[in-house]
């Protein structure tokens, strides 16, 4: 099993979690963020004064899915969240040693 931690631009959440449903993906965390990679962050200006935005909105995804599918799950993500502009975001691939699920106690692929 592999855990997929992806970010994204929060306008594209929709669009990507079609795209996951569309080839098999069965669930997903999703949260709200805020960080900075080499975009660094942006200057806004508010009332008539400039601001430093160091931190910017991101969604974070954080799928759990076999081994078999990663790959897909990662390209699906890969081309559906791309616009071309700095900011995109990142995808991390990890191994998953077990999976539980809580309410019937089913473990590993059957808990996904």
């Amino acid at each position: 099993m592999k855990l997929i931690i992806a970010t994204i631009k929060p306008f594209k959440l929709e669009e990507v979690r079609e795209a996951l449903t569309g080839i098999g993906v069965r669930g997903m965390m999703v949260t709200e963020i805020k960080g900075f990679g080499s975009q660094s962050g942006h200057t806004e200006i508010y009332r008539g004064a400039e601001y430093a935005v160091n931190f910017v909105p991101k969604i974070k995804l954080e799928i759990v899915v076999g081994s078999a599918m990663a790959e897909q799950v990662v390209e699906t993500i890969k081309s559906t969240a791309q616009t071309g502009k700095i900011g995109d975001g990142k995808i991390f691939v990890l191994d998953v040693q077990q999976a539980v699920r809580v309410r019937t106690g089913e473990t590993d692929a059957d808990a996904l």
